[in-house]
């Protein structure tokens, strides 16, 4: 006799703790929280996973992972890589659509900072998010759309301008965090962009 199928996967009890990350700080969030955004008993929650601390490691476990997933959606959807990696990383900042969510995010990160196990996998995250994003614009140079230069290089800077613009939003709080991004990295590629020749008598146009 087979077991009854679960009525809800730890993928749904994944995805629920992170909503109500956005809106709890590691220190407020509690199982009993988590428990009623799956709709399942917090005994479930510990059945599964343990204690709050091995259910955050599951969240943040699954990071890595889906780097790769994340970029080909964005290609999928783009035609243009450039434009596509500028999209990805302004659709990125959903899981902090406030600044309230943002101040958590902060504190969910001074966790990965400190314990061993949650920056190991936060440090394979950011190493894969920049991997992906170098070889994005590699596409974006084969395609002619920016000129050559040290794409590697370029992947920092463009990680670094992305956290910076999402803090700096947080504080300014003007527009969306996602248009914030947006804005920010269309300005840090203007001067990579490749020159496009004009026919004489043309003019070219920004």
């Amino acid at each position: 006799m087979s077991p009854r199928p679960r009525q809800t996967s730890d993928a749904e009890i994944l995805a629920a703790t992170a909503r109500v990350m956005q809106r709890r700080s590691p220190t407020q969030l509690t199982l009993a929280d988590v428990a009623k955004e799956a709709g399942v008993a917090p005994a479930t929650l510990i059945q599964r996973f343990g204690t709050k601390r091995g259910l955050l490691l599951a969240v943040c476990s699954t990071a890595p992972g889906s780097v790769p997933q994340q970029f080909a959606a964005a290609r999928a959807k783009h035609k243009s890589p450039l434009k596509a990696l500028v999209e990805l990383y302004a659709e990125c900042t959903s899981f902090a659509p406030t600044p309230e969510a943002m101040a958590n995010g902060l504190a969910y990160l001074q966790i990965d900072l400190i314990d061993p196990d949650f920056h190991a996998i936060t440090l394979a995250q950011f190493r894969a998010i920049r991997e992906q994003t170098r070889i994005l614009l590699d596409e974006a140079v084969a395609a002619h759309e920016l000129r050559r230069c040290d794409t590697a290089k370029l992947a920092r800077l463009i990680q670094h301008v992305n956290g910076g613009a999402m803090l700096s939003w947080a504080v300014y709080r003007e527009g969306s965090v996602a248009s914030w991004v947006r804005i920010e990295l269309l300005a840090l590629l203007r001067s990579y962009l490749r020159r496009q020749r004009t026919r004489p008598g043309k003019r070219r146009s920004i």
